[in-house]
C-alpha cells in the first residue's frame, strides 16, 4: 500500500506522522513545496526505508519562490521524485499563472536531462495548461496528476499522455470525485492522502486513511479487496520499475 502524496514536513506534530508511516509500513513519498525544504525534510524520514522525498515548487508559491529555481536545479540529481508541482487556475492564484509556467516549464524541462524522474502534478483549475505543458516537454518523466478534477476527456488525455492518478479519501467526499475515480483505468490508479492539507470529517488524514479508498474501490467496482490492493501493488512496481 502507498501514499504518494503526503506533506510529511508540514505536520504540526512530526512525530505522530512519522509514527503512522512506521506502523503502516506503507510506501510514502513526501512532497514538498519549496527546494528550500528538502534538505530539513530529507533529515526528518531518514531512516524510513520505504519513505521517499520529492522535491517540489509548488504552484501556488511559484510567484513568491521562482527565485529558488537555482536550487531547484542543484538539487535535482538528488532524487527520481519531484512534485508538488504543477499550476492552478484558483481564484487567487490565476494572476500569477504567468509566472507559474515559467516555473512549471523551467522544472520540466530540466527533468528531460533525466530519465527516470517520477513527478506528482497539482493541475486544480488548470488541467488544460497542465496537459499541454506535458505534452511540451513528453520526456520529462512519468506525472502523477494528484487529486485530479478533470473531464472525462481530459482523463483520457492524461492517459494518452502517460500519467497515472492519484486518488484520495478526501476525494471521496464529493459526487465530482467520486465520477472522477469511475473515469480512472484501474491500472492508472494510485493512493494518497494530501495529508495534513486534506481531511474526512475535518480529522487530518494520514498514510494509513488510505485504506478507505480501497474500500470504496472494492464495493464500487464490486471486486474482492484483495484483487484491489493486488492491482494497487502493480501499478506502483510499474511505476517505481519505469
Amino acid at each position: 500500500m502507498m501514499d504518494l502524496h503526503c506533506h510529511v514536513d508540514l505536520y504540526p506534530d512530526h512525530q505522530e506522522i512519522l509514527n503512522n508511516i512506521k506502523q503502516s509500513n506503507y510506501y510514502v513519498l513526501s512532497v514538498t513545496t519549496v527546494p528550500s525544504a528538502w534538505e530539513g525534510t530529507v533529515k526528518l524520514t531518514e531512516g524510513l526505508k520505504h519513505c521517499k522525498t520529492a522535491l517540489g515548487l509548488h504552484p501556488q508559491l511559484a510567484h513568491q519562490r521562482k527565485n529558488e529555481l537555482p536550487l531547484f536545479d542543484k538539487l535535482i540529481g538528488e532524487t527520481r521524485y519531484i512534485g508538488e508541482i504543477g499550476l492552478d487556475g484558483s481564484s487567487g492564484y490565476k494572476d500569477h499563472l504567468d509566472e507559474q509556467f515559467l516555473v512549471f516549464k523551467h522544472i520540466l524541462k530540466k527533468c528531460e536531462e533525466f530519465d527516470d524522474k517520477i513527478l506528482t502534478i497539482h493541475s486544480l483549475n488548470a488541467v488544460d495548461q497542465t496537459l499541454d505543458c506535458l505534452g511540451e516537454f513528453p520526456k520529462s518523466g512519468t506525472p502523477i496528476l494528484h487529486w485530479f478534477l478533470g473531464t472525462k476527456k481530459q482523463v483520457s488525455e492524461a492517459v494518452e499522455l502517460g500519467c497515472y492518478f492519484s486518488i484520495g479519501p478526501a476525494m471521496l467526499q464529493s459526487a465530482r470525485g467520486k465520477k472522477v475515480i469511475s473515469w480512472l483505468p484501474i491500472d492508472r490508479i494510485l493512493l494518497e492522502t494530501d495529508g495534513p492539507f486534506a481531511k474526512v470529517d475535518g480529522e487530518v488524514l494520514f498514510p494509513s486513511s488510505v485504506d478507505m479508498v480501497v474500500d470504496y474501490l472494492s464495493k464500487s467496482l464490486e471486486v474482492e479487496k484483495q484483487n484491489i490492493l493486488e492491482q494497487l501493488t502493480v501499478n506502483l512496481r510499474l511505476l517505481v520499475s519505469k
